[in-house]
């Protein structure tokens, strides 16, 4: 899709920075190495003290595009420094920019095509080569990492974006664009998100409830991973494992806490994203269902044969599978189901 330079859609991209000197320069080079140079960069400096302040100030002073620097008397962390920024764009079309990646030539260009030639989309979002310390690129690609295969982009483009979004982010912000319109929808940004889900994943989940952030199935930066970043890609910490005996000698209260826990997570994940786009949008019928289902999990009976009903029902209905985890084997429901009748 060849755009006139005259009839692009203007460009901001809000950067947050915290000591992130070390890097911070290999980012700028790749910003200004776009085919499609931004209008304008935004930058939120959460209270650095490495010397970030005077590079951002060196920074600016050739860039060829309006630059603006915001500083944070006291620290907001990564969620407000990134709602700052935000707030702060004029442009059409937002980018978000992490201090320590670096972008490859055609990202803003292919992003911003892909918000115009979808104009029922709000929000798009990319791939990444993960990098070491040293920006030199390993074998993984981001969407490898956080499990966006090929079954979770059919279920996306089919309307499933919530669904699979509620088995784990697979959005990165620093991957993300999207129309200063969506802005009234997402912020403020929530300090703290049910599920463990940072700004990106907020932003992705106000989105998703409308069905309407796309992606696109290209490598368009270069995503570092090091020991001082705030957010990263390290694996989940393992679960402490039941032993299958032990597993009907417990309390019953140990078995359902966890589904007590996430049922009040969903819950109230819900009730926030309700309050940003209305109980009918129709991505929040999928939140729904795995509320209705967890719920039947958390509250059942003490009664083995009480249980029966609710756990059959859902069974047949395929919630079990449904809910399963991504990398469990097709006995997994089944194992799940037996558990909620027996123990």
């Amino acid at each position: 899709m060849d755009i006139p330079s005259d009839q692009r859609p203007t460009l901001s991209i809000a950067l947050c920075t915290y000591n992130g000197a070390t890097y911070l320069r290999e980012q700028w080079t790749s910003i200004l190495a776009q085919e499609w140079l931004p209008d304008e960069v935004i930058i939120s400096d959460d209270g650095s003290t490495d010397g970030t302040p005077a590079l951002l100030r060196e920074l600016a002073e050739t860039a060829p595009f309006r630059v603006t620097i915001l500083t944070n008397d006291s620290p907001l962390g990564y969620n407000g420094n990134f709602g700052k920024a935000i707030a702060a764009c004029t442009s059409e079309l937002i980018f978000l920019c992490d201090q320590d990646d670096a972008w490859l030539p055609h990202k803003t260009r292919t992003l911003a095509t892909y918000l115009l030639a979808h104009p029922n989309q709000d929000v798009v979002f990319g791939n990444a080569i993960v990098a070491d310390s040293t920006l030199t690129p390993t074998k993984e690609h981001f969407w490898d990492v956080v499990r966006f295969g090929a079954a979770d982009q059919h279920e996306w483009l089919a309307g499933g974006a919530m669904h699979v979004l509620l088995n784990g982010n697979r959005v990165m912000g620093c991957a993300m664009a999207f129309r200063q319109s969506f802005r009234a929808r997402a912020l403020p940004i929530p300090a703290n998100v049910p599920g463990g889900y940072a700004y990106d994943g907020w932003l992705a989940l106000v989105a998703a409830a409308t069905n309407q952030i796309g992606f696109v199935a290209e490598l368009l930066q270069l995503y570092r991973t090091h020991p001082t970043q705030q957010i990263g890609v390290r694996p989940p910490e393992s679960a402490t494992p039941v032993r299958f005996l032990d597993r009907f000698n417990r309390d019953r209260t140990l078995k359902l806490a966890p589904f007590r826990s996430q049922q009040a997570c969903w819950q109230t994940l819900l009730s926030m994203l309700t309050q940003r786009v209305g109980s009918q949008a129709a991505g929040l019928a999928q939140l729904q269902h795995r509320l209705n289902h967890i719920t039947m999990r958390a509250t059942l009976a003490n009664s083995r044969v009480a249980r029966l009903l609710p756990v059959t029902r859902h069974l047949l209905a395929g919630y079990y599978h449904r809910y399963a985890d991504a990398d469990a084997n097709r006995l997994a429901p089944y194992v799940a189901a037996a558990g909620d009748l027996l123990e």
